[in-house]
């Protein structure tokens, strides 16, 4: 499917004309320019001090900046900052909807967080078809479960298909929103310490809820001994065989990585601080979440909460006395609330019930050779793996606090987390997994897409007008 290169003129006299004072010969050029990309730079008008390049390199945004350095291009259509699978969803969407794009991503690859740093045993914790791009299902020979190398193949075959070449190792350090002439001004830097600035009308911030990775202060913690890791950069148990592993988190990764410890002969215990809630991935051969899902369309949350509750607590029957305390808000009311995810078990809870898993209380404080616990037990180790979380990293890049909170999620309430204003959009932010960026890729695609052929009607009826005018000074 060919990229549409044409700028709707309406657009640019709207938010480029009216403000930078530009000449209609210049707004011609660059609307009309046959670019074989969706961007032109901005050094093609006019350099006179009231020209757009001069604006936006001297303006308030630029303050500590080098403008001889700095790159100024014009996109043809949205930016779109990351190029995991929430930033591949809305650019195939996009793609679908004759929208050109331009994806920045700071890594090498697409879905950085699951080729680099991710564990080798890592295989998706739903099914299949709740984790697939808009309109492009699995390969139907894939398990139900996708290993990690499948889902990353999964996604560079999306990426082919629909033609997405994101600008790798370009990181964005700001995105501001320019009253002045009423565009996104997007500044990023190579690997190789070149900066470019990118004007766009509209921004996509696709980084998604786990951009970086979380590691707490913990006491003591610096002057440990041995080994300490966060879960991003365990890949194996191999190599621990026989050691003591602390592993600090009891969410699904940690979970899943004191069960590979386990099956790789190490000795893990397992740090559960809080409450969790713990669920059979699978009941009677079919998903649990699936099973929510389906019971959703018809009951309440509250009842449907209350159902997989007791079929947990048949499965496995009372897990508090294994120091698994259950929170007194629900599955999934707490995951819509607060974006906890209950643990989906694989086997890590036979291995705590045979104690090949130790579940012990939160951390006092760390010493050379192991760690004091809340309830006054010492345990030496060898090693600790941080499976502590990871977070959105929104707030270090976007300047604006309209539409984002300081955690990096957006301020408004589901189903609408998805929009904001001034062309700013959200894809990946909604706490509900690949379905939940799914859907949000495909309103950020439709809403785009209607303002644009809407506008690229408008501008073809302009320029077959400019034409009827030039053909008769001609005659």
């Amino acid at each position: 499917m060919a990229t549409p290169t044409l700028t709707p003129i309406c657009t640019l006299q709207s938010h480029i004309h009216s403000s930078l004072n530009l000449d209609y010969k210049n707004i011609l050029n660059l609307t009309l320019s046959s670019q074989p990309t969706s961007f032109v730079h901005l050094a093609n008008l006019s350099k006179q001090p009231g020209s757009m390049e001069h604006l936006f390199k001297t303006s308030d945004h630029d303050t500590n900046a080098d403008s001889t350095s700095c790159r100024c291009i014009w996109v043809n259509g949205p930016v779109i900052v990351g190029a995991g699978p929430s930033g591949l969803a809305v650019a195939a969407c996009l793609r679908q909807q004759g929208v050109p794009f331009l994806v920045l991503e700071r890594a090498p690859c697409i879905a950085s967080l699951w080729q680099n740093r991710t564990y080798d045993r890592l295989k998706l914790h739903l099914p299949k078809q709740f984790c697939q791009l808009p309109n492009v299902p699995f390969p139907q020979h894939f398990p139900e479960y996708p290993t990690r190398k499948q889902f990353i193949q999964y996604l560079e075959s999306c990426a082919q298909i629909f033609e997405i070449s994101p600008r790798f190792n370009e990181s964005v350090v700001s995105a501001k929103y320019d009253e002045t002439c009423g565009l996104w001004r997007v500044k990023t830097c190579s690997s190789a310490g070149n900066g470019v600035e990118y004007i766009c009308r509209w921004l996509v911030a696709a980084t998604g809820e786990n951009a970086e990775c979380v590691v707490p202060e913990i006491d003591g913690l610096a002057g440990f001994g041995g080994q300490v890791k966060h879960a991003c950069e365990y890949k194996s148990g191999r190599g621990f065989e026989g050691k003591r592993v602390l592993v600090v988190g009891c969410g699904n990764s940690g979970m899943e990585v004191s069960l590979d410890l386990c099956n790789h002969g190490a000795f893990p215990s397992m740090v559960v601080r809080s409450s969790v809630h713990v669920l059979p991935r699978e009941l009677n051969g079919r998903s649990t979440f699936e099973l929510a899902c389906r019971m959703l369309k018809w009951l309440p949350l509250w009842l449907v909460d209350k159902i997989l509750l007791i079929m947990a607590w048949i499965v496995f029957g009372s897990v508090e006395k294994y120091g698994l305390r259950r929170p007194s808000t629900g599955p999934l009311e707490l995951k819509y609330k607060a974006g906890k995810t209950p643990v989906l078990d694989i086997g890590a809870l036979a291995k705590i019930k045979a104690g090949g898993i130790n579940v012990v209380p939160g951390i006092k404080k760390f010493s050379r050779h192991g760690v004091e616990l809340v309830n006054g037990e010492c345990l030496s180790l060898d090693a600790v793996i941080l499976a502590t979380g990871y977070r959105s990293n929104v707030p270090s890049w976007l300047h604006e606090s309209d539409f984002f909170c300081k955690n990096g999620f957006p301020k408004t309430a589901q189903p609408n987390c998805w929009k904001g204003q001034s062309g700013l959009y959200a894809v990946g932010f909604s706490r509900k997994g690949l379905a939940g960026a799914s859907m949000d890729a495909t309103k950020v695609a439709l809403d785009i897409g209607e303002v644009w052929r809407k506008e690229t009607r408008r501008s073809c009826k302009t320029t077959a007008a400019l034409g009827r005018c030039i053909s008769q000074f001609r005659r």
